[in-house]
């Protein structure tokens, strides 16, 4: 039978040994090591039970529990992890059923969530954090991942119904543009209108459709020179045919208004909500609309028009504020034709030659009686929506004007350094990814990713090495903080921390 011994040395040490006794004799099995303090025996005489344990065949009746002992003086830091951080995300994706995604997939997008880089410092990062490699050669699959969006928007249209019971009476949409870090064109990477100021570099244009609480549904990209509102028919076209029981009400800004791509939503029995360009209308019907609101505060009114009903509000706070403007402009105008300039294209200065300028008064009392005004084109009869209800769906596309902020500074989905068209495009769906993750974390939790990001880093675990048993030992940080935060609710669910 093993025991443990111990033995005094010549210099006054203490040797720990296992032995073995057999017929009133001992011998030698293992030599563990030799200490002089306490606490080091302690360590030693627990190491030896462990090798006794292991290398015995026989398990003793009455157990002794073991204990980990770190002698502090010994110990040295190895390394500190965000294990715990990953692993909270990781939930979150199962939750929204994406777990089934390729992994390659998953750690892009959650590492964009956390700290977005390039795809090379990405890899340097899943390894430092959390102990994942991946090769050089991630490259070759990155396009290739591609062929995973109808699953992702699948699985968005789910977690819209099943989880945030969206009606889908009314979706959201909207197009930013993203530009490459290289002045290179080629088909889909073109110069064009840029929402960055990036006029001089290839771009390319993304429209986005949400809900109406701003979960990500579908998105599309297309070359950087395509027109805003061509964007349009193809990506909502292709979201209907998918989920043929749903007949949303589209839901645009005013960019989105021509009279070509709003009667091709008609001719296909789409319904919309569109910002009027009211500034383009003709100076009669402008009069008529001021006429029958007189001013008067959150009134509404309903007109005929070529695009569809007009539906116009007023409002006393956008009065203030177009008045602001429009005085601002009218005195760099004036300022203007008192130098008797011409070479400053400034609102309200009217060019009659090369020498002479004058004061657009037309114009300025059009944009007078404008004030306070903001119009709605719709093909929705008034008994079917009321004029409240318009003008409060058109107001919710903050929400997808969120999504693309998010995308841009949380996720910062450009600059974009791909140049291969695949791999572009699987760059957008990565970003899209976890565009999906970090509002359904929002939506959730009442919390910005930026507060998430902060309560879930700051658990660390720190790694602790014996130097001398070379024992490894690992030393979670305070968790008081992140339970006394709306997230507690989700930590305990997933039982991520011990009770």
């Amino acid at each position: 039978m093993l025991s443990v011994r111990k033995v005094k040395t010549a210099s006054g040490s203490v040797a720990i040994q296992v032995v073995q006794y057999h017929r009133h004799q001992s011998k030698i099995i293992k030599h563990i090591g030799s200490a002089k303090n306490v606490e080091e025996i302690t360590v030693l005489v627990q190491k030896a039970k462990e090798w006794i344990n292991v290398q015995s065949a026989q398990i003793p009746l009455f157990a002794e529990p073991q204990s980990k002992i770190l002698v502090v003086d010994r110990g040295e830091c190895i390394g500190v992890t965000h294990l715990f951080a990953r692993q909270f995300l990781l939930c979150c994706i199962h939750e929204c059923g994406l777990a089934g995604l390729p992994s390659l997939l998953l750690d892009l997008a959650l590492m964009r969530m956390i700290e977005p880089a390039s795809k090379r410092r990405t890899v340097e990062l899943l390894s430092y954090y959390f102990g994942i490699s991946y090769s050089q050669r991630i490259y070759r699959n990155i396009p290739k991942l591609i062929k995973q969006k109808p699953l992702v928007e699948s699985h968005g249209y789910t977690i819209a119904v099943q989880k945030f019971k969206e009606p889908f009476y009314f979706v959201l949409y909207d197009v930013t543009t993203l530009y490459f870090e290289t002045f290179q064109s080629d088909e889909l990477r073109v110069p064009g209108f840029s929402k960055d100021n990036k006029s001089q570099q290839p771009q390319i244009v993304v429209g986005l459709l949400v809900t109406q609480s701003g979960f990500p549904l579908a998105y599309d990209v297309f070359p950087g020179n395509t027109f805003e509102g061509k964007t349009m028919l193809p990506i909502v076209e292709n979201f209907i045919n998918k989920h043929k029981e749903t007949k949303p009400i589209i839901v645009a800004d005013a960019a989105m208004l021509s009279g070509e791509r709003l009667k091709e939503l008609r001719q296909n029995n789409i319904s919309y909500i569109v910002g009027a360009r009211l500034a383009n209308t003709d100076t009669d019907l402008i009069r008529h609309i001021h006429d029958a609101l007189k001013d008067n505060n959150d009134t509404t009114a309903r007109f005929a028009s070529q695009h569809g009903d007009l539906v116009c509000d007023f409002s006393i706070k956008r009065y203030k504020k177009d008045l602001y403007d429009l005085n601002k402009h009218i005195s760099k105008a004036e300022e203007l034709i008192a130098l008797g300039s011409s070479g400053k294209k400034v609102k309200f200065v009217k060019t009659i030659s090369k020498e002479s300028v004058e004061l657009n008064k037309p114009l300025i009392e059009k944009r007078k009686l404008l004030l306070g005004i903001k119009g709605y084109c719709t093909n929705i009869a008034r008994e079917d929506l009321p004029d409240k209800e318009v003008i409060s769906h058109y107001h919710n596309l903050w929400r997808i004007e969120q999504s693309f902020r998010m995308s841009k500074s949380d996720l910062e989905t450009r600059p974009i350094f791909h140049r291969k068209e695949d791999a572009v495009r699987s760059h957008i769906l990565i970003c899209f990814v976890a565009l999906m993750i970090e509002k359904y974390l929002e939506l959730t939790t009442k919390l910005s990713l930026r507060d998430i990001r902060f309560l879930i880093w700051n658990i660390t675990e720190t790694h602790i090495q014996d130097k001398v048993t070379k024992e490894i030992f690992v030393f979670r940080s305070p968790t008081k903080e992140i339970m006394e935060s709306p997230l507690a609710k989700w930590v305990k669910k997933w039982k991520l921390l011990p009770h």
